[in-house]
């Protein structure tokens, strides 16, 4: 088995804390999973931000970077997941940039409502250097 598909297997089973932020629980409410659909691989190391609507004002309350299968598992506590408005921004600029690539949008922010908060949500971002499409998976 290579070196590289051995690093990418230790990566699913390893839990690096820089990568995202609170690694105390088990597995986040909220997970996020960006694919580079140009080149068929993982988007690695795009930061992710998630902020909740409160009073009108867009409240920072989660930060991660995605490991190298584009995945930032770990973005929230159940504590700090509670029903409203939220928002995912994801750095598409940068990372573009560090492929020494062009692309058109410097950044994403996804905008969704979160009701029921035993259930698990999964943001999916679908990324190439001048579109993108998003899904919520499972």
């Amino acid at each position: 088995m290579s070196t590289l598909r051995l690093l990418h297997i230790q990566d699913h089973l390893i839990t690096n804390k820089s990568n995202c932020p609170d690694r105390s629980m088990a597995q986040s409410p909220l997970t996020t999973h960006i694919l580079n659909t140009a080149q068929g691989v993982p988007a690695t190391h795009v930061a992710v931000s998630v902020s909740r609507l409160e009073d009108k004002d867009w409240v920072e309350i989660a930060r991660g970077v995605t490991n190298s299968d584009g995945r930032c598992p770990d973005l929230l506590t159940s504590q700090t997941f509670i029903p409203g408005t939220y928002k995912m921004k994801f750095a598409t600029a940068e990372y573009w940039e560090s492929l020494k690539m062009p692309s058109f949008y410097p950044y994403i922010e996804i905008v969704f409502y979160i009701l029921d908060t035993s259930q698990k949500y999964h943001i999916a971002l679908l990324l190439s250097p001048f579109s993108y499409s998003t899904y919520r998976g499972s």
